[in-house]
C-alpha cells in the first residue's frame, strides 16, 4: 500500500498561527501565538517536513519573514512555504531564509513568463500552487477570480518543467469537510507532475480516502486545522500512511 507525506500547516498571520475557512480573511481563528513551538511539537510527533503559508503576505499586508527563519532555524525537517511570493527576489528571501521549497500561486496567472523564468532558475525547489473554486483558479490570497481555467494551468506549469503543484480545492479548504478526492484524482491525470493535496481533511479517514481514490503521484498532503482542533492525532496519522 503506497505511502502519504504528511504536511502539518503553519499558516502565519501577524506572527501567530491561525486558520481560515475558505481562505477568509474574517473568518480567522488563532491558534498559537508561538509558531516555533508548534513546529517543534509536529517534528516530535514524528512529521518529516512541514507547510507554512505566509497569509499577510498572500493577502498584501505585510510578512512574516522573521517566523518562517525562526521556524526554519528550530527545525531538522524541509519546510515549504509559499503566500506573497511574487518574484524570483521573494523566492531567494524564503531560501535564504531556510525554506527548501517555495510555492507559487498568483504570479503563475498574473505574470506567467515571470513564473516560468523563476521556475527554470529554481528548478525543482519550485512548487505550484493551484487553487480553485470548481474549475476556476483564485489568486491574491484566493480573493480573485482569476478567470483562468484550473486544468489549461495545470498542464501550462508542467510544460514549463514544475515538477510538483500543490492543488486545494478552495470550498474544502478549513471546513473538515475532506478532501475532495475526485477533483484531485482529475488534476493528477492532467500532466506528469507530482501533486500534493490540500484544503478539508478532519480525520485519519480523509487521509487514507485521499491515498485509495487518486492516482499513486497524489503523494502527500497537507494537514492544518484537524491538528490544531485534535480530530486528527498526527502520530497515528503518520503510523498509518507512512
Amino acid at each position: 500500500m503506497r505511502s502519504l507525506l504528511l504536511l502539518p500547516a503553519i499558516d502565519l498571520r501577524g506572527g501567530r498561527c491561525v486558520r481560515l475557512e475558505r481562505g477568509d480573511p474574517s473568518r480567522e481563528k488563532r491558534y498559537d501565538d508561538d509558531p516555533v513551538a508548534r513546529a517543534r511539537a509536529f517534528v516530535g510527533a514524528g512529521a518529516r517536513a512541514l507547510h507554512v503559508v505566509d497569509l499577510d503576505g498572500a493577502f498584501g499586508a505585510g510578512e512574516n519573514q522573521a517566523a518562517l527563519r525562526a521556524i526554519c532555524a528550530a527545525v531538522d525537517v524541509p519546510v515549504q512555504t509559499g503566500g506573497g511570493v511574487r518574484t524570483a527576489a521573494d523566492v531567494r528571501a524564503r531560501i535564504e531564509a531556510g525554506a527548501a521549497a517555495v510555492v507559487l500561486g498568483t504570479v503563475l496567472v498574473e505574470e506567467p513568463e515571470a513564473a516560468r523564468a523563476i521556475a527554470a532558475e529554481f528548478g525543482e525547489r519550485i512548487v505550484a500552487g493551484i487553487d480553485a473554486r470548481g474549475d476556476r483558479v483564485a489568486t491574491r490570497g484566493w480573493q480573485h477570480d482569476a478567470g483562468v481555467s484550473r486544468d489549461d494551468l495545470v498542464r501550462d506549469v508542467a510544460a514549463w518543467g514544475v515538477r510538483r503543484i500543490v492543488y486545494t480545492e478552495i470550498a474544502r479548504d478549513g471546513m473538515g469537510s475532506g478532501y475532495d478526492v475526485a477533483a484531485l484524482a482529475a488534476v493528477a491525470a492532467l500532466a506528469p507532475v507530482r501533486v500534493t493535496a490540500s484544503g478539508g481533511a478532519k480525520t485519519l479517514a480523509d487521509l487514507t480516502a485521499l491515498r485509495d481514490g487518486t492516482p499513486a503521484n497524489v503523494d502527500a498532503a497537507i494537514v492544518g486545522r484537524a491538528l490544531y482542533e485534535g480530530t486528527l492525532d498526527l502520530a497515528a496519522a503518520l503510523a498509518t500512511l507512512t
